[in-house]
């Protein structure tokens, strides 16, 4: 029998890319097949692409192979998505956008203005008690850069949650 330990080190994280019609119903068939099967997103996010009436929806979810393989499968089966890319395991590039409120005392302001240069981010905007941070990159670097600012006190966090596109062959 699998243990609860074994059956968790087995569920790996899942970015998957869909090219669907831009017609209205399409996000919610699909994230109904989602908690139809009780597998959650973890990142959502949909806009047009290059191609007329044509999105691009990238979601986070996490699971299994065989339970993936069987949602690309029926999602596979809706009319009006043409195209299910799963990026595990391939060559691609993914980021995220966060914007983070994060409370600038007198003290602490030329300290998280290093931090934001360390990490190629910058801030938006200046209040008389917080900046506002902008920051781009995989989520390893937006995380590594909340828990530096952590402590500073986070008061908001915003995110378009991840975005992915193949590489190229070189």
């Amino acid at each position: 029998m699998e243990t609860r330990e074994q059956h968790q080190q087995q569920q790996e994280k899942h970015i998957l890319s869909l090219m669907v019609e831009n017609q209205p119903g399409v996000l919610a068939r699909i994230a109904g097949l989602f908690s139809g099967r009780g597998f959650n997103i973890e990142s959502l996010c949909v806009a047009e692409t290059n191609i007329p009436n044509v999105s691009r929806i990238t979601l986070v979810t996490i699971g299994d192979m065989n339970i993936v393989e069987q949602i690309k499968k029926q999602l596979n089966k809706l009319v009006s998505v043409t195209k299910v890319f799963d990026f595990t395991g391939t060559a691609h590039v993914s980021r995220e956008l966060v914007l983070i409120k994060v409370r600038a005392k007198p003290e602490n302001r030329a300290e998280i203005l290093r931090m934001v240069d360390i990490f190629r981010s910058r801030v938006v905007d200046v209040g008389m008690e917080y900046y506002t941070v902008e920051v781009t990159g995989d989520q390893g670097k937006i995380q590594a850069l909340l828990n530096l600012l952590e402590p500073m006190g986070i008061k908001e966090i915003a995110r378009t949650g991840v975005i992915a596109l193949s590489r190229e062959k070189q």
